[in-house]
Order: C-alpha cells, then sequence, then structure tokens
C-alpha cells in the first residue's frame, strides 16, 4: 500500500472503529445497573483516598503556586 492510500485507509479505518466503539459503550452504560454504577464510584473514590500523600502536599495543594504561573506576565517580545 502506497503513502497516498495508506493515510485515507488509516482514517477510514480509524471512524469505523470510532462508530463500533460508541455502541459499544452505549450497550454496556444500558445494562449498567444502578448497584454496579455505585460500585464503580466508590471503587475509584477509595483508590484516590489509598494513595499516599506526599509530605509536600501536607502543607499546600499547589493552587497559589499554579494562580502565580497562570497570573505571570509574558516578556515582551
Amino acid at each position: 500500500m502506497s503513502r497516498e492510500t495508506f493515510g485515507p485507509a488509516w482514517m477510514a479505518q480509524w471512524r469505523g472503529a470510532a462508530v463500533a466503539l460508541a455502541e459499544q459503550r452505549a450497550r454496556e452504560l444500558r445494562a449498567l445497573t444502578e448497584e454496579d454504577a455505585r460500585a464503580a464510584i466508590v471503587a475509584l473514590l477509595d483508590l484516590g483516598a489509598s494513595l499516599p500523600i506526599p509530605p509536600e502536599r501536607e502543607r499546600t495543594s499547589g493552587l497559589v503556586i499554579q494562580q502565580a504561573l497562570f497570573h505571570r506576565k509574558r516578556p515582551r517580545a
């Protein structure tokens, strides 16, 4: 397959896969019970709660530093 035909064929394959994946996702969501959804939520929340907190996070969340970076002026050209 030449380079000129590979690109469009590759894109067509991914477009088809996107449709199939969207259909699969819709089927899985329709089949999801409220109990299964709650269990998935609890599992995700528990995962975050089980991670150790780095020592630097005990003093600050980093929000102040982030805001300072966002408000820093760009040097003029």
